[in-house]
């Protein structure tokens, strides 16, 4: 049984998803955009079936956690303290940690600055920055395929855009296969008070970090399972490979008829991937 909570932590109250044996291992879920918890609800259910503590939050600025108003307020430093003060909060001083999307550049970021409170990772369509900044200077596919990074830099109108026709445009990227119950969910969560604008402020703030060059990137030494779909139409396979390089402990399943969506697609399989993994 999923039951959810809202927790004050790191100055900030976070609406957190929780499944699972109370004693059992800690894994933590972070989706990504536009997501929110129940983007792992397979995931969830069959990590607990297995005797795991699924933790899986709303991050800051979306669905039902608070959003600040300010751009910085969702910088990757800050974006990092929120899980590792829930971690805390939960008298948790080692996890597990999974991420999807930004959720995946969150736990990148984490276990760069907090590696002391890591134990495994699984890392789902999401590269390391070195990666990223190094394969997009000379992939002009990826440039192309990430337009809506810098599109997203504008002010105001972004948010403007992607409520337009019921949130068509979001609706669109969303996997074909989701049913119209939870197209619903989603809506409602896009529609809460200041969300579009809470999450569009995650790829200003992430900018803002890039430029300020405030974290030193590295390599990480910390086991990890990267998992990517060959026709993930953002972000392409190479970055997957190149994000490999920086584990001194890492692995690679590329599945070949997955995008985007891994948790939806391949369900089963990341499932036995992230059991396996952790365990």
């Amino acid at each position: 049984m999923i039951i959810t909570k809202n927790i004050n932590t790191n100055r900030i109250m976070l609406h957190v998803a929780f499944a699972g044996p109370i004693d059992g291992e800690p894994i933590f879920l972070l989706h990504g955009f536009p997501d929110f918890w129940f983007c792992w609800e397979d995931q969830i259910k069959d990590l607990a079936n297995q005797g795991f503590r699924v933790i899986a939050p709303d991050q800051r600025g979306f669905n039902k956690s608070e959003k600040p108003k300010n751009i910085h307020d969702y910088s990757q430093r800050i974006l990092a303290a929120d899980i590792i003060g829930l971690a805390d909060f939960l008298g948790y001083k080692k996890i597990n940690l999974a991420g999807h999307d930004f959720g995946g550049v969150v736990c990148w970021t984490i276990a760069t600055l907090y590696p002391e409170y890591i134990k495994k990772m699984v890392i789902l369509s999401a590269p390391h920055l070195i990666a990223s900044v190094n394969y997009s200077k000379s992939n002009r596919s990826q440039k192309f395929k990430s337009w809506y990074v810098m599109f997203f830099q504008i002010a105001y109108l972004p948010e403007k855009f992607l409520a337009l026709f019921d949130y068509a445009l979001l609706v669109k990227n969303l996997p074909a296969s989701l049913a119209e119950l939870e197209i619903k969910r989603y809506k409602q969560g896009w529609s809460q008070k200041n969300g579009l604008k809470s999450m569009i402020n995650w790829y200003r703030a992430f900018i803002r970090d890039i430029k300020k060059r405030d974290i030193e990137f590295g390599r990480v030494h910390i086991p990890t399972h990267i998992i990517w779909g060959h026709n993930d139409k953002y972000l392409e396979s190479g970055l997957a490979e190149l994000s490999l390089e920086q584990c001194s402990n890492g692995e690679l399943t590329v599945f070949e008829n997955g995008s985007h969506w891994l948790m939806h697609e391949m369900s089963d399989e990341v499932s036995k991937i992230m059991i396996q993994h952790f365990s």
